[in-house]
């Protein structure tokens, strides 16, 4: 069908695929105004469209790039989405919602991620609503007119006919249709003895075997791709159409990104870290009051800030800070260590108390299990005494602690939980014992109650985002399986729950970055990178990850302020915006995963040996280690 020389906005709105190309500017200015009124926490990324006639009225919307929700779509709730993906005419999508990367969602087709109760002592409209979620995994068809209903979980690389009712989970490569939906058989398969099974999924049908055809789609989704799989790349000359696949990479494989020259950001690596090093006798001298270490002056001395003083002396000078002696500072970290408990207060406060199961809660003491022993490692002889209450924990009661921990509401803290208790295993396995079965249930309880679809533990909020999931992993992952060698569960879905936190303006934006969040982020993508092994640059969406490090690393350099160091972050979380030991320690960690990301950590001459090694502590759960 001919088009209109200059596409109006009804339609764009019906065939949102066209937009990148035909729109004129005055209509790309008029669809950045409607994106930004989308109300809710909402956060929307490169090359989508919003439909002007769609009703999208969110509690909390992710829209990945290169995604469009078209005419008349009516959107509530939670929506979370990867990239390329598409909500045709007339969708309907509430509740709380997850799509995987590729998904196709034909017209007039309902996904809805709540329910009423039906108790019969009251009338259905009075009565709660509850909603378990519905999560679609990567590379899913979804045809015309199919209803999904609350709880149900659609596995990667799914098809689902045209008037489908899905009740309940489809596993990976279904081809399913019918009320209810049922598994027609598994995509991967090409033939049966009958010859090719077609499924209708309301624009004609799609052939079994490698070939589809264009009336093969779903209804209103153009052939079903992408603007940069079908109409950019159509409608635009060669050399457009080649500049757009440059700037777009896929999750088949990354684009061209640009590659970092010889002196990133304002200061080269090599000119940072010699920088750094030449610098690091004034910065720690600034944050010694003559007696022990303060963070910052005019701060209250604390432990971390003298472990803090051994880490940075160690990556950058390979020595231990002058102000005291190496047996001196063994001396001073060692005997912090209460012998009954294995436990460490903080300066001038009591010996905290253990909880029923033997081990603590909260407190500057858990973080002290970390920084005191790996300090101690640097300088040769580590703990002197095991930690008793984790090596006195029964499987039972580690269990039993781990499903109290606050997941949905606050799992960063209970990730750091998790870190300490696994660090305090390392140690005490450095002792020759490791407990009670405590390393077994910690990973066995991990290794089952991951979610499969974002491989972290907790969940999102409107207030936070990923925040507390994110950083809850990489604290959780820290202490267990990075410091024990072993594999995360679910890399890739890791990466794509990292990268889409990434792009959370209120924890990324300009001026709103600090330590905690940029290396929460650095690490995850580094750890799942070398599982993964992405090392040469063709790994799983590699092409964003070196873009995501490549502006990090340009905005980290010039933090470092001379005689000083760096400072933690802006406003009032963790130490604040003064230069201090905190956050030197930590962005220099954060500029060897960045760089290293990059392939160029080599340049800067360290490597850090502490809390933040690339290496493991040990391999295994079993071992002195």
């Amino acid at each position: 069908m001919d088009h209109p020389r200059r596409p109006s906005v009804r339609h764009f709105d019906h065939c949102p695929w066209l937009f990148a190309a035909e729109a004129t500017e005055e209509q790309r200015a008029a669809q950045r105004q409607v994106q930004r009124a989308v109300g809710g926490d909402t956060g929307i990324g490169e090359r989508c469209y919003v439909a002007e006639s769609a009703a999208v009225f969110p509690d909390r919307l992710r829209l990945g790039d290169d995604s469009y929700i078209a005419a008349h779509a009516y959107v509530t709730g939670e929506l979370s989405t990867g990239s390329h993906c598409t909500l045709n005419p007339f969708t309907t999508v509430r509740g709380n919602v997850v799509l995987g990367t590729g998904v196709r969602i034909g017209a007039h087709t309902s996904l809805l991620g709540f329910n009423h109760s039906m108790a019969p002592d009251r009338p259905v409209f009075r009565q709660p609503l509850t909603s378990r979620g519905i999560r679609v995994g990567d590379d899913v068809w979804i045809g015309s007119h199919v209803i999904v209903v609350d709880g149900v979980t659609v596995g990667d690389h799914c098809v689902i006919g045209a008037g489908a009712v899905v009740t309940r989970d489809l596993p990976a490569w279904s081809v399913a249709a019918g009320n209810p939906a049922r598994v027609l058989r598994d995509r991967r398969e090409t033939r049966t003895a009958g010859g090719p099974q077609a499924v209708t999924t309301g624009a004609g049908t799609r052939p079994d075997g490698a070939h589809r055809t264009e009336a093969a789609a779903p209804a209103g989704s153009d052939s079903a791709r992408a603007p940069l799989e079908r109409g950019e790349a159509r409608a635009a000359g060669p050399a457009e159409a080649a500049a757009l696949r440059q700037r777009t990479p896929s999750r088949g494989g990354p684009g061209p990104v640009p590659v970092l020259g010889p002196d990133p950001g304002a200061r080269g690596l090599a000119v940072f870290a010699d920088t750094a090093r030449a610098q690091v006798g004034e910065l720690l001298d600034r944050c010694w009051d003559g007696e022990r270490y303060v963070d910052r002056p005019g701060a209250v001395p604390t432990v971390r800030a003298h472990c803090d003083a051994v880490e940075i002396a160690d990556l950058l000078l390979g020595a231990v800070p002058e102000q005291l002696s190496a047996g001196e500072h063994i001396r001073r970290l060692s005997g912090l260590q209460d012998p009954a408990s294995g436990l460490m207060p903080e300066f001038g406060e009591p010996l905290p108390v253990a909880d029923t199961d033997g081990f603590i809660g909260e407190g500057a003491a858990l973080y002290h299990v970390l920084c005191v022993g790996y300090a101690l490692d640097l300088l040769g002889p580590g703990f002197p005494h095991p930690v008793r209450g984790v090596r006195d924990m029964t499987g039972r009661q580690l269990v039993e602690r781990l499903q109290a921990l606050p997941w949905r509401t606050g799992a960063w803290g209970a990730g750091a939980w998790v870190d300490s208790l696994a660090t305090a295993v390392h140690w005490n396995l450095r002792h020759g014992d490791g407990g009670s079965g405590a390393p077994e249930s910690l990973f066995g309880w991990l290794l089952t109650r991951v979610d499969p679809w974002t491989g972290m533990w907790g969940s999102p909020s409107a207030e936070e985002g990923r925040l507390q999931v994110v950083n809850g992993f990489y604290r959780l992952t820290r202490g267990s399986f990075a410091q024990f060698g072993l594999p995360v569960p679910h890399p890739e879905r890791v990466v794509d729950a990292v990268l889409d936190h990434a792009r959370d303006a209120r924890h990324f934006g300009p001026g709103r970055e600090n330590a905690c969040n940029v290396l929460d982020v650095a690490h995850p993508l580094w750890l799942c990178t070398q599982q993964l092994g992405g090392r040469a640059g063709d790994g799983y969406r590699s092409g964003e990850i070196r873009d995501w490090a490549e502006r990090q690393l340009a905005g980290v350099l010039p933090r470092w302020q001379d005689g000083r160091g760096c400072g933690f972050g802006p406003g009032a979380a963790g130490p604040g915006p003064e230069p201090g030991l905190q956050g030197t320690e930590m962005w220099l960690a954060i500029v060897w995963y960045l760089a290293d990301l990059l392939g160029r950590s080599a340049e800067l001459g360290y490597r850090p040996r502490g809390i933040h090694r690339p290496e493991p502590a040990r391999q295994g759960i079993e071992g002195p280690g």
